[in-house]
């Protein structure tokens, strides 16, 4: 027996939540609509925890996806600080940390990531951070602002708390695997310009490094310890190595879990169960705009276009998930970055403009197509590189037109 019933149950309190909760109102739905988040916020925007937010420019309200009294306005139920802690799918029930049965008619699996955590000596320590939430933004401004303070990563994380800490008067450090910051996504030629960027404002960067330990006095972590040999003195550190799909209740329910380590789902976002939707980081989906190649994208941009298509195809719209992902990071108000794509792969980068004069876009081209794209500062390259990517064009034989700025790109996708 449950306690009580709904029509939709958002399972999260992220933006793919909330902003599935926003399209089922705004789409007619008028059923009962259940939001359950673990966290003690209702559904924010997570890049602020890194940049603005961790800045202290902007409030704990203006991350907020929505205000609170939006929720009660649009008849949406959003709990916080409860989790689920069983999800049923022959009995279509949930049931929840605060004790609570609740059976639903149709469910939003969206439960995000957990942050990838290093197993190595002193890890126990005090002054140790890792980044995913607002709480931890909080502990990390309080502990670490004005203080020597080691980053570990070289990817959106640790190169924005870097730049954010510094803004606070923090001397910061890069230790990290890739051979320049950001590289592993954006290539050596991206990742340049943004070690420079970085280095010209006083953070020091270690590549081709590893961490080995952490050494400390009295508790708290001293100094990093990497394994080419460096010994840097730390205050504070904070770890960004990547994050780690959240799927333990959507295995133990017995959805299917894909090859990418997310939920399966189709290019409508639903499960292997129908009826059954999950969207955001742990969303493995079939991509339309890719093709149909099956993407696991973490970003909140996609949680967030992710809530609207499932919001759609829980109202029987029938509406594929077509929106090609998109990615921005600031580094401070020194430099920012758009991107979309993604390409796990490509065997030619075209510069259009110039990177040496701080505004550019590099076209990621895999066999003669293009796969990605990346601006600083030329944004309507963007809209132009998802209709390349899209209608599969050829640009091969096109390549002195991505390269100059006042070429019209029009010409090459219609």
């Amino acid at each position: 027996m449950t306690d009580r019933h709904v029509a939709y149950a958002l399972i999260g309190g992220g933006l793919a939540a909330g902003n599935c909760a926003r399209w089922l109102r705004e789409s007619g739905a008028d059923g009962a609509i259940l939001l359950i988040g673990r966290e003690t916020d209702l559904p924010y925007n997570r890049p602020p925890c890194s940049k603005g937010y961790l800045q202290g420019k902007e409030s704990r309200e203006e991350t907020l996806f929505r205000p609170p009294d939006w929720y009660e306005e649009q008849q949406v139920e959003a709990l916080t600080r409860v989790s689920v802690t069983q999800l049923d799918l022959s009995a279509r029930s949930v049931k929840l940390s605060d004790g609570q049965q609740v059976s639903f008619d149709k469910a939003l699996v969206a439960t995000g990531a957990g942050v990838r955590r290093l197993s190595v000596p002193g890890a126990e320590l005090e002054g140790i951070h890792y980044l995913r939430t607002l709480g931890n933004s909080d502990t990390i401004r309080a502990d670490a602002a004005g203080k020597r303070v080691v980053l570990i990563g070289g990817s959106y994380i640790a190169c924005e708390v870097a730049a954010s800490l510094t803004e606070r008067g923090s001397s910061c450090s890069l230790v990290m695997l890739e051979r320049v910051p950001l590289s592993r996504h954006f290539g050596e030629q991206a990742g340049r310009f943004f070690q420079d960027r970085l280095e010209e404002h006083g953070i020091e960067i270690h590549g081709d490094d590893e961490l080995e330990r952490f050494e400390g006095a009295g508790g708290r972590v001293t100094r990093v310890i990497t394994k080419a040999g460096r010994q840097l003195e730390a205050d504070a550190v904070v770890i960004g190595v990547g994050a780690v799909p959240d799927v333990r209740l959507a295995r133990t329910a017995g959805l299917e879990i894909g090859e990418l380590g997310g939920v399966r789902v189709d290019s409508r976002l639903q499960a292997s169960v129908p009826g059954i939707y999950a969207a955001g980081d742990i969303a493995e989906y079939e991509s339309v705009a890719h093709g149909g190649r099956r993407l696991r994208v973490e970003h909140w941009d996609v949680a967030f276009n992710q809530g609207k298509t499932a919001a759609l195809n829980m109202l029987d719209r029938d509406q594929p998930h077509d929106v090609v992902p998109y990615f921005f990071s600031d580094l401070s108000d020194w430099t920012s970055l758009e991107y979309v794509g993604p390409a796990d792969a490509w065997d030619r980068e075209v510069v259009r403009d110039s990177i040496e004069g701080g505004e550019f876009t590099i076209f990621y081209l895999s066999g003669g197509r293009v796969a990605a794209a990346l601006t600083v500062g030329r944004s309507d390259d963007l809209d132009h590189a998802r209709r390349l990517m899209t209608s599969e064009a050829e640009v091969h034989d096109r390549v002195e037109q991505l390269q100059d700025a006042s070429s019209d790109l029009d010409s090459i996708w219609r």
